[in-house]
């Protein structure tokens, strides 16, 4: 199968499985503040990962590219999306463009939609600097993602099988691009442990692609003849995930994604230690069933909810709502005690 139809399988198999809420972000609450003493008014959500400033905590996280014109006109409109709303937007990956030319202009209507917003070029840990660099060109982005994708390959009929050197391919990348890296997972979660190594060769900024959002196991399953089922529920949750790296690696810029849906998920990630949130599968299924402007109202929406959370709770800004008290309950629970997580350093803060 060539690289192009796999691409478009994947938009439909994204679209077909769906999201089913097992971010675990369901298991956080917020303490109430009969106080908050600010009012919506002073409510700002502009934010800040690694160099990089965001005049919102959402952007439109990796989806797609390198399918020809299907993928084209996704790409179009979420560059418009992104323009009008002012987000950050992130391209799928970059290699069918690298390896074809041809596809080059799936992944540069982005860039001609929006020319002046905040791109994220997209390559996965395979990549050699001199890709990478392509790949940053192609779009004049502001950053790089370099995407973790080792569940995915190995469901793929035709994945890698190969995942050796992957962290020095990434030291190399950070050391010679000239933007920020952005090291991602797409779907699997990330470990204090992972994000501490990624930290260790330079990364600054992580996506921890946490479970429970779309399941490449399940999309890529439903290529094979025989299917890995064992791999369907395999991951880190999105809350779990975020929980930890902010607890154990100082210093990194965390990007929470994985089956955000919600003004209530973007507030919760945040206070779990995000400094910005992805979205896409969520996105892209009303982009495909409603339409552009469908998607436009639903951002502003967001928007409106969140600072009305954010002025509920007392917190004006994105760091602010980062400190807020939490509850944790369920799965979460159980799984950051088992891993030596302090749920006492989210329930006590102030």
């Amino acid at each position: 199968m060539s690289r192009a139809k796999r691409k478009i399988d994947h938009i439909h198999h994204a679209i077909q499985t769906g999201q089913h809420r097992l971010h675990g972000l369901d298991d956080i609450r917020f303490v109430h503040n009969s106080l908050p003493n600010t009012g919506v008014q002073d409510v700002h959500i502009d934010t800040k990962i690694g160099e990089l400033l965001l005049s919102s905590p959402i952007f439109i996280n990796a989806m797609t590219g390198g399918g020809g014109q299907e993928t084209e006109r996704i790409n179009r409109s979420f560059a418009q999306i992104a323009h009008h709303g002012q987000l950050a937007m992130a391209v799928g990956s970059q290699m069918a463009a690298i390896k074809d030319e041809k596809e080059e202009q799936s992944y540069r209507v982005v860039r001609q939609e929006n020319p002046n917003g905040i791109i994220f070029a997209n390559l996965g840990s395979e990549a050699t600097v001199e890709q990478a660099k392509k790949a940053v060109d192609m779009l004049e982005a502001n950053g790089l993602q370099i995407h973790l994708n080792v569940i995915q390959e190995l469901v793929m009929p035709e994945g890698d099988r190969d995942f050796t050197d992957a962290l020095r391919r990434i030291e190399r990348i950070v050391r010679e691009v000239t933007v920020p890296v952005i090291v991602k997972e797409v779907g699997f979660g990330m470990s204090a442990q992972a994000v501490q190594k990624l930290k260790d060769v330079g990364v600054e900024i992580v996506d921890i692609g946490g479970y429970g959002g779309t399941n490449f196991s399940k999309i890529e399953n439903e290529r094979r003849a025989k299917h890995f089922h064992f791999f369907n529920d395999w991951g880190i949750s999105t809350a779990a995930s975020l929980a930890e790296v902010s607890q154990h690696v100082e210093g990194m810029s965390i990007i929470g994604s994985g089956g955000i849906q919600t003004s209530m998920d973007i507030a919760k990630s945040i206070a779990l230690g995000a400094s910005a949130t992805g979205m896409a599968g969520y996105f892209l299924s009303i982009l495909m069933k409603s339409g552009l402007e469908a998607v436009v109202e639903e951002i502003a929406e967001l928007h409106e909810e969140l600072t009305f959370i954010m002025a509920a709770l007392g917190a004006t800004s994105i760091a602010k709502l980062q400190q807020m008290p939490l509850v944790i309950t369920g799965d979460t629970h159980s799984w950051l005690t088992q891993r030596n997580v302090s749920i006492e350093t989210f329930n006590n803060r102030s």
